[in-house]
């Protein structure tokens, strides 16, 4: 798929989407910075998109380390699938409010997300932070890079300690939201 074709289905799928540009490497970054790829077994991405932080992801994914990719359009998807051909990425083309159907029982060492959590009806919001939440070992990390402080208060209600930081370098300016 085109970067072309990629900006139009983002832009035809705003309200799940979320976004007016992917994310810049600055985000990517600011959001990995707080993975431990060396201990990590199981990650989880939420909205893989055009595979700007699967990339990040994957760059630096131990080869035991399984990818779980969640994403709703079936472009993004096929376009990520093509791009992320390794045997321990796996891109699913569904919901993340079924996390824990292709889970086999296993807990997940990190989720991270990029979902337009302002766009979805709150039992929507509501599932996914639960299943991500249920998904998570007891030390996991729910990493969100997002555009709005307020969804601080959301993420209060399911997880007991969030640490913000923000970065300018990112259109629009984003913040990123670790959760325990």
């Amino acid at each position: 798929m085109s970067k072309s074709d990629l900006l139009l289905e983002l832009y035809t799928n705003l309200s799940t989407t979320g976004a007016v540009a992917f994310s810049s490497k600055t985000l990517v970054k600011k959001m990995l910075a707080h993975v431990d790829f060396k201990k990590a077994k199981l990650i989880i991405e939420l909205g893989g998109g055009d595979g700007s932080i699967t990339k990040g992801i994957v760059d630096k994914l131990s080869p035991d380390t399984e990818l779980l990719v969640f994403e709703i359009s079936k472009s993004f998807c096929t376009s990520m699938e093509k791009l992320f051909p390794q045997d321990n990425v796996r891109i699913i083309n569904d919901s993340a409010e079924n996390i824990e159907k292709y889970l086999d029982g296993r807990k997940a060492d990190y989720v991270l997300s990029s979902l337009p959590f302002s766009f979805f009806a709150p039992e929507v919001r509501d599932r996914i932070l639960s299943q991500s939440k249920s998904a998570l070992t007891q030390s996991g990390s729910f990493i969100q890079g997002c555009y709005s402080y307020l969804l601080k208060n959301l993420f209060k209600k399911h997880f007991g300690k969030i640490n913000i930081s923000f970065t300018l370098k990112n259109l629009p300016p984003a913040f990123v939201m670790v959760c325990r």
